[in-house]
């Protein structure tokens, strides 16, 4: 089944260069299916690169798709052409009455700042307010997860005393789980964050559940018993070259950063990327789908219960 996307989004033709079916909004409505309604709520300065990833991941999958897309309104960045945001993005304001199978929260750059320091901070606490009373389950990502886990659990995050960045190796510690159904025991993801969370904090939490983690990086995958939320720390949706990108630019700006670990071949800047993250990424979004969205959500939205 296709991912439904607005023809003009430029996702929609990256995806099908990558031979990935999308389908109209137009088109799907003719079909007697209900698609599940996904919303990404996306914090990232580059819109146009995030909302691409998740459409990407999203897109592995049997079901039936349709995204809406999702700005702050409390503030608005300036790395993405205000036309693509005004034809493309919604704000919470416009979501009243809405209710949605899943929602994906993205990260931020912004780890080293005090939450309330936020520029939308109280609206991200409406977000949150907004996804467990109208949302089946909610994936947050990196920031967005440090963020959530302060809201709901008051989990504090921890500075690092530099960036980690870099491809590490993880290991699966529930593999009964859906969400790591098909995992290989261990597996690797991208991380690119100045700050994590509190393991300690994390066990004393009686509602959260430890999926994945890492010796260097950490807790990677958290969720409730129930799938309505799920924490991931690190970046499966990251395109091959997104960590060199990210390196590049640190480098043109005087940062001095160190090279991305395990990232290339003999942690050589000049040599091949190893891109050997994807396939569990596709894995991740797919069992989110099926497991946790496609067949737990109500037929009928309305019915959805916190």
């Amino acid at each position: 089944m296709p991912l439904i996307l607005p023809n003009s989004l430029p996702a929609t033709k990256v995806l099908q260069d990558e031979n990935i079916f999308v389908m109209d909004h137009e088109r799907a409505i003719s079909q007697d299916i209900r698609p599940l309604e996904i919303l990404i709520v996306n914090l990232m300065p580059d819109k146009v690169t995030t909302e691409t990833q998740l459409a990407r991941m999203l897109a592995n999958s049997p079901l039936q798709v349709r995204l809406t897309l999702l700005r702050t309104g409390t503030y608005l960045g300036t790395h993405t052409p205000l036309e693509h945001i005004g034809a493309f993005y919604r704000t919470l304001d416009e979501l009243q009455g809405k209710r949605y199978d899943g929602m994906i929260i993205t990260g931020a750059p912004v780890e080293q700042m005090a939450f309330e320091e936020i520029d939308y901070w109280d609206e991200l606490r409406r977000l949150l307010e907004f996804s467990r009373e109208n949302v089946f389950s909610t994936v947050y990502l990196c920031w967005a997860a440090m963020a959530a886990l302060y809201y709901y659990y008051d989990i504090p995050k921890v500075g690092f005393p530099q960036k980690l960045h870099g491809v590490f190796e993880h290991r699966v510690v529930r593999p009964g789980n859906p969400l790591v159904r098909g995992f290989d025991e261990i597996f690797y993801v991208p991380h690119s964050r100045h700050a994590g969370i509190d393991r300690l904090a994390v066990e004393k939490v009686p509602e959260l559940r430890i999926l994945a983690e890492s010796d260097e990086a950490g807790l990677h995958l958290l969720s409730t018993e129930n799938g309505r939320e799920i924490y991931v720390m690190g970046h499966s949706e990251y395109d091959k070259e997104t960590l060199y990108n990210e390196y590049q630019r640190d480098r043109a700006a005087g940062m001095n950063p160190q090279p991305p670990q395990g990232y290339f071949r003999d942690n050589d800047p000049e040599k091949d990327i190893l891109f050997r993250w994807r396939s569990h990424g596709h894995l991740l979004y797919s069992n989110w789908l099926n497991y946790y969205v496609y067949q737990d959500t109500p037929f009928d939205l309305s019915q959805l219960k916190k």
